[in-house]
């Protein structure tokens, strides 16, 4: 199931110019990466990318890769996958908080993917790169201001490929369960998955902040229980 597009409208602004530029600037850091020799590629992962156990061992860059590794993506795929979840959940966020205010509050995601996976994973001595985190905070924001929005997706179907409008409420609910499972059984049973699913549910935790970055309008408007 991926979504395709929200179905709904934005309320301030017309284009979300803060999401388009993330969605750029990763896909311009991609475009750099793809000119690179496969081992200085390596070295700017270590360097770059995210390594709990350097954090804890005060090596490295320690939480400041937090923010570069956000930018990195080990392929086209991964980039593509994580810039269409932006682009679906990001542009009525940033509406509600302005360009400024969404792209701090998505850089408070991305930290707070990196810092729950440094906590319940912290001899972690891979490093972790991309976007997800953040974007887990970005759909958790979504889920808190817009629980009746409607997410067009794409389903496939005995082949047959449909898109049915979801509630955003059981779209999000249902990417964030099925991280559950493999978190559990990475902390329990020491289990390496290439995906960083306590980089998901850190990230995820983060839209509790969301508040903190709306527009004065938009946070109003919620605590008045009105549409943001």
């Amino acid at each position: 199931m991926l979504p395709l597009n929200d179905t709904e409208p934005n309320r301030y602004s017309m284009f979300p110019i803060m999401t388009v530029l993330l969605i750029a600037v990763n896909s311009l850091v991609l475009a750099w990466e793809l000119t690179l020799p496969a081992e200085t590629l390596n070295a700017v992962f270590w360097l770059f990318g995210f390594t709990p156990s350097l954090m804890w061992s005060r090596e490295g860059a320690g939480m400041i890769s937090s923010i570069t590794s956000v930018f990195l993506h080990g392929g086209i795929f991964h980039l593509v996958s994580n810039m269409l979840f932006l682009w679906v959940f990001g542009r009525r966020v940033e509406d509600a908080c302005g360009p400024v205010r969404f792209l701090l509050y998505y850089l408070v995601a991305g930290t707070s993917a990196d810092f729950i996976t440094a906590l319940v994973q912290p001899h972690e001595a891979i490093p972790g790169i991309g976007a997800s985190g953040a974007i887990f905070g970005v759909m958790g924001a979504y889920l808190l201001l817009f629980p009746e929005g409607r997410i067009r997706a794409l389903w496939i179907i005995y082949i047959i490929p449909t898109w049915p409008k979801i509630r955003a409420f059981w779209f999000v609910l249902y990417y964030l369960v099925i991280q559950i499972p493999p978190a559990l059984d990475s902390f329990m049973n020491g289990v390496h998955y290439g995906i960083g699913y306590w980089a998901h549910i850190g990230g995820f935790v983060a839209c509790i902040f969301i508040f903190l970055f709306l527009k004065p309008e938009a946070f109003a408007r919620y605590m008045s229980n009105v549409a943001v």
